[in-house]
């Protein structure tokens, strides 16, 4: 007899989603057990909704579909396995659960809900969107590639071509094959045995095009590209675009993320966009155990943008993803027109801020100057009217800054100001840096354990390219290990800043301000500088300490200064204490 798995019931207010139909470990589409259950919990007010242990399959078929215009991801239409709409005071609960995703979807979207908490679960999809391919050899003109059966492929027309385990449901018509294919716009080359990008490993954008490609018999394939970034024994990680992120939180409050792995998503791990108060504990982004897989979220580990109250991440672990580990931003838009004294027409530049609307009526705006984020005044919005998913047109209470004009940049002044802690965390083995600190909130630093391949901490902001607003205004960077960080092409010092600013600007301009950064320990295996900075009003550096370490050869552009420094004010920097060989 073969006894049922059973939910934990601690209370009345505790539903167990077997009562709903689903069943752990049958390999049964459990999505639309899951949907009922969540219609009961939105039905019946809060309530702890709890899953019996084992793993949990869904399929897309029978998901909720919405359209999503998420910050920093490419929006459109999306299937979503958990959609936590509108609800308030839910704890859904894992009780060590695990889902696997079989196909493309977005596996949680928490949207106008309040008090959310989801905690003892982990995730994965049975088909990654990205891919992973062994090298065998590389030449100037090409480099040949074995692809597991985990990366299902064709080479179709002479292009490299990635496919799914399984046809799509639906029939097959002479418009469509059923075929379920997996795009790739970039590559990189990580090490197999560090789970992390290569020595100094190079990205190679552009390729959405297609990969002209020759089979070579079994599963291996020479790839027509030149001077690819690789030796062999890395695996090339194929990536996708930024389409189904892992955890989206809009326009919530007090949302709660605990015990929570994210083993793979098609974008960001955790990405909030005009929330409130988000706390993360224990939430790791980390391959699957047993090393089949090299890669975990294809995009950042986690991303907040205008976000207020507070950003907590304490006791987490983000590794071996496709982009940083988490970046604190908000929003800028182009001013197009100016219509009138008070009313100006808006657009939002970057395709990846598309409808992502910020700008609402009683919104407080602050104006700055593109090339030179020069801060140009302030006003308060009367009336919004909504073009299109590009264009808005902004009526004030008052006349406009004087000095304020087309080509210029509007944010809301009060949206990024999160309080920003990030305690006890582990960040690494990732493409790119560590942290993008732009939220003008205290943000507090410390006790983490940076191995990055680019800056560990970069200080960021534009409103010509990404269009984020940042410029911090309070941070403390104290009892950290930044371990032998900088082994790639991601940055040009540990710390450092990269506003997006004309270079005559940056001699005059302070745009970030009031930064500290005590008790840490460097380890670096060259001589590259602990800090570069511009743009600057206010650092102390102090009481940290210098080790010495072989880890890596030396990068062939070391610097010879340990401070790089322009266009700074009230600076205090001592020398940091210098130990080992």
């Amino acid at each position: 007899m073969i006894l049922e798995a059973a939910c934990v019931i601690e209370s009345d207010t505790d539903i167990c989603v077997t009562d709903f139909g689903a069943r752990p470990d049958s390999g049964e589409d459990a999505a639309p057990a899951i949907r009922r259950a969540l219609a009961a919990c939105r039905e019946m007010g809060p309530r702890r909704l709890t899953f019996a242990p084992g793993r949990y399959d869904l399929w897309p078929d029978r998901a909720e579909e919405v359209h999503l215009y998420v910050s920093n991801n490419d929006g459109g239409v999306k299937r979503i396995a958990f959609h936590l709409t509108g609800m308030d005071g839910l704890e859904l609960d894992g009780m060590g659960a695990s889902f696997l995703f079989h196909g493309p979807m977005v596996p949680f979207l928490i949207r106008q809900s309040h008090g959310i908490t989801l905690r003892n679960l982990s995730f994965d999809f049975v088909r990654t969107f990205h891919s992973e391919g062994r090298v065998i050899e590389v030449s100037e003109e090409s480099v040949d590639v074995e692809f597991s059966e985990e990366f299902p492929f064709v080479v179709r027309n002479g292009v490299l071509v990635f496919t799914g385990r399984r046809n799509s449901p639906e029939a097959t018509t002479t418009v469509t094959s059923g075929e379920v294919v997996y795009p790739c716009v970039s590559m990189l080359a990580f090490d197999a045995m560090k789970c992390e990008p290569a020595y100094m490993a190079r990205d190679r954008h552009g390729l959405s095009g297609g990969i002209h490609a020759q089979e070579l018999g079994g599963e291996r394939v020479r790839l027509f590209l030149k001077n690819v970034s690789a030796t062999p024994g890395d695996v090339l990680v194929f990536g996708p675009p930024r389409e189904y992120p892992g955890i989206v939180i809009e326009d919530s409050v007090g949302i709660r993320l605990e015990d929570v792995t994210i083993h793979h998503c098609g974008g960001m791990g955790v990405i909030a966009q005009r929330s409130e108060d988000l706390f993360l504990e224990r939430v790791r982004v980390i391959p699957p155990e047993g090393g089949h897989r090299v890669l975990s979220a294809t995009a950042d580990a986690t991303h907040f943008v205008n976000t207020t109250g507070r950003i907590e991440m304490v006791d987490c672990v983000f590794e071996s993803q496709k982009d940083d580990a988490t970046n604190v931003h908000g929003l800028y838009a182009r001013i197009s027109r100016k219509i009138a004294p008070d009313e100006i027409e808006v657009v939002l530049v970057h395709p990846q801020q598309l409808g992502v609307d910020f700008i609402k009526a009683g919104t407080r705006l602050e104006f700055t100057r593109g090339p030179t984020l020069e801060p140009l005044g302030f006003a308060v919005v009367r009336e919004v009217t909504r073009l299109n998913k590009e264009y808005t047109v902004v009526k004030t209470r008052t006349s406009l800054p004087m000095s304020v004009g087309e080509g210029d940049a509007v944010a809301d002044a009060d949206a990024n100001t999160a309080e920003v802690l990030i305690r006890n965390c582990v960040i690494g083995k990732n493409r790119a840096r560590g942290l993008l600190l732009g939220s003008r909130g205290k943000t507090v630093i410390e006790g983490n354990l940076f191995h990055t391949p680019g800056a560990a901490i970069l200080f960021e902001g534009d409103a010509r390219f990404w269009f984020e607003q940042a410029g911090v205004r309070d941070v403390v960077i104290r009892g950290n290990t930044f371990d032998n960080c900088n082994f790639g092409v991601w940055g040009n010092a540990v710390i450092q800043v990269g506003a997006g600013m004309d270079n005559a600007a940056r001699a005059s301009s302070r745009y970030n301000q009031n930064i500290r950064i005590e008790d840490n320990l460097f380890r670096v295996f060259d001589a590259i500088p602990l800090l570069h900075l511009y743009a600057v009003d206010g650092l102390t550096f102090r009481r940290n300490r210098l080790e010495k370490s072989t880890a890596y050869p030396p990068r062939a552009e070391s610097a010879p200064r340990m401070f790089v420094i322009e266009g700074c004010a009230n600076l205090e920097i001592e020398a940091p204490e210098q130990t080992g060989s």
